[in-house]
Order: structure tokens, then C-alpha cells, then sequence
């Protein structure tokens, strides 16, 4: 294995904690910095920096914001009596992509998960019942991923907020993607299509 000067060496070893980054790329990115210039290595330090000063959880919806509340939960134009749950904050991306949700939402910070150790108290689920018992809230839409873990999510929130009143609780359909084909689903995506089936 080759060596490498302690300054690259301690780079690498670093970013080779990033997720979805190996030794290879962790390497490929180190010797790009290195190149780059003064200006832009120190403008990549300074922009994590920031990020780490910077920001925070919003105390409303625990999303990670720079301001607070978030911008989502300020917004005058956002429906604020309907919450969608997610598990982390890069989801709300994904439902914004589609434009067709104007409530707010809620972050989790993770999923129910007994076999790494993760149980409800691990979740940020406290500001969630706070909003409920405010009594503006109408529907909370659990938008948890269709894993287990997720599943396992959904139905431990499905329990806990019936105990908040006549607030309606969805879950988001899942089933075969659109453009795929029957053949190959697998049979739970096939079972999950055949019971959010709608009436035409």
C-alpha cells in the first residue's frame, strides 16, 4: 500500500468517512484538492465551517435550517394544517421535486430499528405531538420509506396519533413505479399495489 506524506494521509482518512466514498475516491479527492488552488481549498474549509456554525434544527419540524423557524414552517403560503413525516431531511427534497404538497413538514431523524438499536425515544417525535395538541393540525401524512424499518415507523406513529383526536392520518401509496413492468416486481411491491388500489 503506498504511502503518503501525514497531512494527505490524515485527508484521506478523512474523507474516506463520508458516505459512499472508498479509499480510491477518498485518494481522487484529496490529490484534487491538493491541486487546486489556495483560494478554492480555503473557500471548501470555510464552507464547512459555515455549515457546522451555521445551522441547526428547526424547533418546529426538526428540519436543518439556517434560520427559525424554517422556511418551510414561516411560510404563509404553506397549508400549516397539514404535516407530512419523513424520516430524514434530504426526503422533503424529493417531495418538493414533485409540486403537489403545499402543507409542512416533520423530520424523524431516523427510523424504528430493534435490530440497530434504535427505538422510538432515539426519534424526534416530542415536537410532533406538541403541534397536535395545538389543535390546528388536520392530516399528518406518514411519508416514512417502505422498508421495514419504515413500515415499522408508519404503524408505531399510526398509533400514537390516534390518541390526538380527530386528526386524519394517511400513509403514501406505494407500489410498482410507474414505467416499470408487472413481470418483474417483486410480490411485496405487488401486495403493497394491490391494496392502495383506487377506484377509476
Amino acid at each position: 500500500m503506498a504511502k503518503f506524506a501525514e497531512p494527505m494521509a490524515q485527508l484521506i482518512a478523512e474523507l474516506k468517512k463520508l458516505p459512499g466514498v472508498g479509499n480510491k475516491s477518498a485518494q481522487r479527492l484529496a490529490f484534487h484538492i491538493l491541486r487546486s488552488s489556495e483560494e478554492d481549498a480555503g473557500a471548501l474549509s470555510a464552507a464547512i465551517q459555515d455549515l457546522k456554525a451555521s445551522l441547526h434544527l428547526c424547533s418546529l419540524c426538526n428540519n436543518i435550517t439556517d434560520v427559525e423557524p424554517c422556511v418551510y414552517c414561516a411560510s404563509p403560503t404553506r397549508n400549516q394544517r397539514m404535516i407530512c413525516v419523513v424520516e430524514e431531511p434530504t426526503n422533503i427534497a424529493a417531495i418538493e421535486k414533485t409540486k403537489s404538497f403545499n402543507g409542512v413538514y416533520h423530520v424523524l431523524h431516523g427510523a424504528i430499528s430493534p435490530l440497530h438499536g434504535v427505538g422510538p425515544e432515539h426519534l424526534r417525535i416530542g415536537n410532533l405531538t406538541k403541534r397536535l395538541d395545538s389543535g390546528d393540525v388536520e392530516e399528518v401524512i406518514l411519508a416514512t420509506n417502505p422498508t421495514v424499518e419504515g413500515e415499522a415507523t408508519a404503524h408505531y406513529l399510526t398509533g400514537l396519533l390516534r390518541k390526538h383526536g380527530s386528526v386524519k392520518i394517511t400513509r403514501i401509496a406505494t407500489g410498482i413505479p410507474a414505467g416499470s413492468d408487472i413481470e418483474y416486481a417483486d410480490e411485496v411491491t405487488m401486495s403493497k399495489a394491490m391494496e392502495g388500489r383506487r377506484e377509476l
